[in-house]
């Protein structure tokens, strides 16, 4: 397993040994206008620090917002961007043992980075839609989302046009545009990424040989065809053919990717983009992985406490303190 990024093969442990084969992912990406940065002079936005500093510098609304924060606490996606923003910090609800962690130190610096996120945000109930559309129009410096974008800020999809000039087709944005996939915060300095992993797992009434057999050729000679589907959506974990050898993104970064227009991402992005936006796989992770506790974990973003209680928090309803106590004290009113 030496090809393949560690952080998803380590997902897919359970009780020391690799239970399923990981074929694709994709990591959250923090979406900036690396222009803007460079006219600043201000760092890529790989810290919290970095963030801080851009999104205050660059808020001008409205013609420009820092950020574009979800707000919106039935969406999905806050919960998202707190999960992604947490890993950076250190910081997990939940325990090895499976309790919920009750140390507030780390929660509390995410939870000041969120303030200043919303606060350097569009007012109102924010989600996805808003954060692409505002990007698009050249009207944000940073966002969050997941690699789906790609082929729209090459003006690929119709649906989701680029506004920022006349042209919907342009790759303005595109090239204006700079990726973090790892994001470090006070509590966890070598950084992290939130990713969304598939695997290739067989069943123990399957016809083990023959499935065997296609596992193999999935992540080998049919993997072009594989991530072909949805290549901005699939990102290769197996590299290449060894550990060392990039074949096999050299494959992906060929594919054809967008909707009402077709155009491989190498020709949208240049190669240490695509290298970098790959290499985020490799410490991908998600809360409860490295302990077995992902079912505890799983429980916790789907009661979506952080994002109603964060909402309370940045609409001035509680302190960042009295959040941090508000999430512990609902988390373990769940009985984990």
């Amino acid at each position: 397993m030496e090809s393949f990024a560690e952080d998803p093969v380590r997902m897919a442990m359970s009780d020391g040994e690799i239970v399923s084969v990981p074929s694709d992912g994709w990591t959250q990406l923090i979406v900036y206008r690396a222009d803007l940065f460079e006219e600043m002079n201000l760092e890529a936005p790989t810290s919290f620090d970095a963030m801080k500093v851009a999104m205050e510098k660059l808020h001008n609304p409205p013609e420009m917002y820092g950020f574009v924060a979800a707000t919106k606490i039935d969406e999905g996606y806050m919960m998202q961007l707190i999960e992604h923003l947490s890993l950076a910090t250190g910081y997990s609800p939940i325990n090895a043992d499976g309790s919920i962690n009750e140390d507030t130190t780390n929660l509390v610096q995410l939870l000041e980075l969120y303030k200043a996120m919303v606060e350097n945000s569009p007012e109102g109930d924010l989600y996805w839609s808003q954060s692409r559309e505002l990007y698009l129009d050249g009207k944000a410096a940073m966002v969050i989302w997941s690699p789906s974008i790609l082929d729209e800020l090459g003006g690929l999809r119709d649906s989701a046009p680029v506004t920022i000039s006349d042209d919907p087709t342009t790759k303005e944005l595109a090239q204006a545009t700079g990726f973090s996939t790892v994001i470090s915060g006070p509590g966890n300095s070598d950084g992290a990424a939130y990713a969304d992993v598939r695997y290739l797992g067989i069943t123990a009434d399957a016809n083990t040989s023959v499935a065997q057999e296609w596992v193999k050729f999935v992540v080998s000679e049919g993997y072009g065809d594989w991530l072909s589907q949805a290549p901005e959506g699939k990102f290769p974990v197996r590299r290449g053919t060894e550990a060392g050898d990039t074949s096999y993104e050299a494959v992906w970064a060929a594919l054809d990717v967008g909707v009402d227009r077709k155009a491989p991402l190498s020709d949208i992005y240049p190669q240490q983009v695509i290298d970098d936006i790959v290499a985020g796989l490799s410490v991908g992770d998600r809360w409860g992985v490295a302990d077995g506790q992902l079912v505890n974990a799983s429980t916790i973003v789907n009661s979506q406490i952080m994002s109603r209680v964060i909402r309370e928090m940045t609409d001035g309803e509680l302190t960042v303190e009295e959040a941090a106590d508000k999430i512990v004290a609902e988390h373990k009113a769940l009985g984990l």
